[in-house]
């Protein structure tokens, strides 16, 4: 009887590629969930105060809100972006106006959707 290890290395290189592949994908996919987890378990990562460097997207997670709603406060059209990862910094500057006015209009529109859930 073969042994079951030196049977499986028998087997085609490119069928072993492939599970070698699906095993790193897998894993990479595994750490990076965990990793997320971790870091929006922390209390101090939610309902962070903005800061010029923070995305629209990663407001909405530290704020606990679907991302429509930080872009709708901020009158974001997606189309527009072509995928840009804008910060909060840049889009006071194209507004022409102050990081606070920013914050107040996300929170006006966070603390009315909290409201109407």
């Amino acid at each position: 009887m073969k042994n079951g290890f030196s049977h499986f290395l028998q087997k085609p290189k490119w069928l072993l590629a492939g599970f070698g592949v699906a095993v790193f994908v897998t894993g990479f996919f595994a750490i990076r969930f965990t990793v997320s987890m971790i870091y929006w378990a922390d209390p101090a990562h939610l309902d962070q105060q903005i800061q010029g460097w923070m995305t629209p997207r990663y407001v909405a997670q530290s704020w606990q809100v679907h991302p429509e709603v930080i872009r709708d406060a901020l009158g974001l059209d997606l189309k527009a972006l072509n995928g840009k990862r804008l910060t909060m910094e840049r889009i006071a500057l194209q507004r022409d106006v102050s990081l606070d006015v920013l914050e107040a209009s996300i929170i006006e529109a966070v603390t009315l959707h909290r409201a109407l859930k």
